[in-house]
């Protein structure tokens, strides 16, 4: 293991041809940026929007771009389904056309068609005038901020917010002649290709760690090949059930397992009910979300607080059962699976684990030298991936400063 970890680690600081990219401090006075000769434009006049209808039912083989298939800020479709995946009028679109997420532009979502095939009608397919702007710098116009606040101001509509076309080609930016253009781009697709390679490594990286933990705990924790070591959760975790504790911090699970104060959050959590029945929690204990543990939703918690009745509180029975150890198990396929069937409720969105039936799920326990010997290497991993993550974002900050001074007024 630590040998993967060193390969992934030294193949990061390489950063796939960029080592340490850092922004020079007088970059913006450089030719390359300079502004003589800028003209400003409407967006129409250097892009058009492209209405081609298409029915699904005529091109069910082709490839099919949703918004659920675009990620924030990433240029690249990594994902996708078929045309005989979906109903309802779509959109045509050809290698080197802009997919932009028309509803919700708060969500930021574009990228650029590395191949011909519909997309969703809720999208705008955007394509370059080439004899006003490069289609390689166009699709970075269209990431900067000042595009994307432009484009959430325009939106109409309160439920589900949308850009008109109409509005948009009306909205002027400043364009470079097109031998400008032509550097400025290249410069920022190397910034490009640096900042996916970073993702693709973070990417490799999760998938170790998750088919790692999977694989220990299939051999730990589920494996039925010794009947005598079997044993069941109910051995391992209790339920505490302490109200009356106003005066604590009052904590939240996220969406990503982590247990934090609701305060740090930002989002508005309203709750009528008051404090008074929510629960006492403890270092160490595990809190899950008892509408949503077959989904993951479950954290160790690190301090004392009071965390809402929609969860459920689990305290280690002896100091032989590591929470963390059990925190990565509770996040595995199988286990995960084994909570969805323990679970009850007459819909999926009202499936609730019960403690009492919680209790019942059968596993085997790891010695605790095991367990923390496990916690170790996993922990391990995540130091890497939070190093690559580190990474991402500084490269995305060199980006994001190169596009926002790009299209300055």
């Amino acid at each position: 293991m630590n040998g993967s970890i060193k390969s992934v680690s030294k193949r990061k600081r390489s950063g796939c041809g960029i080592a340490a990219l850092q922004p020079n401090p007088a970059w913006a006075s450089l030719a390359l940026f300079d502004r003589k000769g800028w003209r400003r434009m409407a967006f129409g006049e250097f892009a058009e929007s492209i209405g081609e209808r298409v029915e699904p039912k005529d091109a069910q083989e082709e490839i099919y771009v949703g918004l659920e298939h675009l990620d924030p800020q990433c240029l690249h479709i990594r994902r996708w389904g078929q045309g005989s995946d979906v109903i309802g009028g779509k959109l045509r679109f050809r290698k080197g056309d802009i997919i932009f997420g028309k509803r919700r532009a708060y969500q930021r979502k574009l990228a650029v068609a590395e191949f011909d095939g519909i997309c969703s009608a809720h999208a705008m397919v955007v394509r370059a005038r080439p004899d006003k702007v490069l289609p390689e710098l166009l699709p970075f116009l269209m990431m900067s901020d000042r595009f994307m606040n432009r484009a959430v101001e325009i939106s109409v509509g309160s439920l589900s917010p949308t850009i008109n076309w109409t509005t948009l080609k009306l909205e002027t930016f400043d364009l470079p002649p097109l031998g400008q253009q032509r550097r400025i781009a290249a410069i920022l697709w190397e910034v490009d290709a640096a900042l996916r390679c970073a993702r693709e490594q973070g990417d490799s990286i999760f998938g170790y760690l998750q088919a790692k933990i999977a694989s220990a705990m299939q051999r730990e924790v589920l494996s039925t090949s010794d009947r005598n070591s079997q044993g069941y959760l109910g051995d391992l975790f209790t339920e505490r059930r302490q109200n009356g504790f106003g005066d604590l911090p009052i904590l939240s699970v996220t969406i990503d397992g982590r247990i934090v104060r609701r305060e740090s959050l930002e989002r508005n959590v309203i709750d009528k009910t008051g404090t008074e029945k929510y629960l006492r929690v403890c270092p160490g204990d595990i809190a899950y979300n008892t509408m949503r543990m077959w989904q993951g939703s479950c954290g160790v918690v690190s301090e004392e607080g009071i965390i809402s009745s929609a969860y459920t509180v689990l305290i280690p029975v002896t100091a032989k059962v590591d929470g963390k150890f059990w925190n990565y198990a509770f996040h595995t396929p199988q286990l995960l699976d084994a909570f969805r069937r323990y679970s009850t409720g007459v819909a999926a969105d009202r499936w609730r684990l019960y403690y009492r039936n919680f209790a019942k799920i059968s596993v085997r326990e790891p010695s605790l030298k095991r367990q923390r010997e496990l916690v170790c290497s996993f922990e391990e991993i995540e130091k890497a991936k939070a190093q690559s993550d580190k990474y991402q974002k500084n490269l995305a900050e060199v980006l994001r400063s190169l596009l926002n001074y790009c299209t300055q007024t």
